[in-house]
Formats: structure tokens, sequence, C-alpha cells
């Protein structure tokens, strides 16, 4: 039985023209008429929640920035968030501020970028409709990455776009050398930088033991390396089809891919086989 479904967003619930594919919308409105709830667990702060997917009547939380932030959406109101010492920040950014990167905070419930390395947003190798969705989300501070990180309130994500491997080999090297510091990525060209003990997974065990659901009546699905704590941890892990390898392999099934609609497909079969009417805490 089934009360609560976590779902990726980026090429996992939402197509890769960042819509909200046919089959997934069907699911939304099955779920809520079934009293479960769909949970967004994404690496997007809170203002990177998509309003046509938050205004569905089953979706009333998300976890977000890779877990290191639960939200009640309905409010607009953090209940849980796990963050990085500033002073941590600034040694980080110390160590890798000679190469052609951004420094992306994800902080007070948005995402700043500085001025004088917003123009790496136009170079990094992602779709058109991912460099559209990257940049309107972000808020370009008008000043120094380190001036920004001093400005900034509670900093509970990092994310760093790269241009090459090599740029890519460097910031692994200097963010593994930080052993409070854990590392995913959602893209080729990025790595995404929480505190230890804040990822999709723990996101996700908290919010299931706040609603009182166990986590065998939660189901998960997702597509990169970012997702495997989420798929490891929940009742039953699904990784859509066109996911990486590391990341259908943690997976303990397979869904169609994601602008086929994979996850509502996938609850589709579920909801065949569990009773209509479960109902939940809110």
């Amino acid at each position: 039985m089934v009360r609560l479904i976590f779902s990726d967003l980026d090429d996992t619930f939402l197509a890769s023209d960042k819509t909200i594919p046919y089959p997934n919308r069907q699911m939304l409105e099955k779920a809520a008429a079934r009293g479960i709830q769909f949970v967004p667990c994404t690496g997007r702060n809170m203002n990177g929640i998509p309003p046509a997917l938050a205004e569905y009547e089953c979706v009333h939380y998300a976890v977000c920035c890779n877990g290191a932030l639960v939200a009640d959406l309905d409010h607009g109101k953090i209940l849980h968030e796990i963050d990085i010492e500033k002073e941590e920040v600034h040694r980080l950014f110390d160590a890798l501020k000679d190469l052609p990167i951004t420094f992306d905070l994800f902080a007070d419930g948005h995402v700043l970028t500085a001025q004088d390395r917003w123009h790496h947003l136009d170079e990094i190798p992602v779709t058109e409709a991912t460099r559209a969705h990257i940049k309107e989300v972000r808020t370009c501070y008008l000043g120094t990455t380190s001036s920004m990180i001093d400005a900034a309130g509670r900093i509970c994500r990092i994310n760093i776009f790269y241009l090459d491997d090599g740029t890519r080999d460097k910031v692994w090297k200097a963010v593994d050398s930080f052993p409070d510091l854990i590392r995913a990525s959602s893209q080729p060209c990025n790595v995404e930088v929480t505190k230890v003990g804040a990822d999709k997974g723990a996101g996700l065990l908290w919010l299931a033991s706040y609603l009182g659901v166990p986590r065998e009546e939660t189901v998960a699905f997702g597509d990169s390396s970012n997702d495997i704590a989420m798929l490891k941890a929940t009742g039953d892990g699904v990784a859509v089809a066109n996911a990486r390898p590391e990341c259908l392999a943690a997976a303990d099934h397979t869904a169609p891919e994601n602008s086929n609609g994979g996850v509502g497909l996938y609850m589709e079969e579920l909801f065949k086989r569990q009773p209509r009417e479960i109902g939940y805490r809110r």
C-alpha cells in the first residue's frame, strides 16, 4: 500500500521541456482522489517548484535542495533544514575561486549567482529549456561571490556548474577534501554540495516520519546520482528508463522514460492493486 509518492522533477517527473506529461497529470488527480500525497523530491529550492504542480490537491510538501530542506508548500514554511556553515562555504569557494565555474547558493528559499559568474550560465552544455529554467529560478547578486556568501542568510546547498572534465575533477577533489560535505549531480556539468546527512533519502525519511507514514508505504522515482539515496531509503525505488546507469542499478524497478509520463504509468499499475481510499495526515 502506497501513501506517499516521492519524485525527482527534472528528467524524471517533468518532460524534457519542463512540462508535466499527461499520464503524470492524470496520476496527480487519481492520487488526490485516493488520499495519497505526492511530494516533489528535488535539487531545486522552494522557488523552483512549478506552480502548475503545487496547485494539485495532493501536493502539500516538498523535499528541496537535495534533502537539505523540507517545506510545507501550503504555508510557505520550512519544516526542516540542514545548513552549511558560512565559514566552510568561504573555505570551499577560496579553494575554487580561480576556476571558470559558478558558485550558486541555495539560501532563504532562493538561488543566488554572483554577477561576475553569471555569464557561465550561457556557456554550460545543457538544453535551452534547462538553461531557461536555470536562469529563471536564479537571482543575479550584484556583487562578488564572497560578498554574496556574507549577505546570504542560511545556506543549505551549493551548486557548481563547470565547463569541462578537467575543471570537474578539480571541483570534485576540493569538495571531497571536506569530510562533512557530500556531493551529487543532476547534470553532467554540475556538482551539488550539501552537509553530511542532507540527501534526498534523509529528507524522504524525515517527512515520512513527520507524517506518520512507514517507509514501506512510500515509493520514489529518480534518474540521477542525487536520487540514489532516495531510491534506497524508500519502500519501492523506481528509476525511469532514461536514468543514468548508476541510478538504474540502485533501483528496485524501472518505469517508462520521463517524456512518456513514466511516473504516472507506473503508479497507474500500483493504483489497480490497492484500496481506493487511504487518507493522510496533513
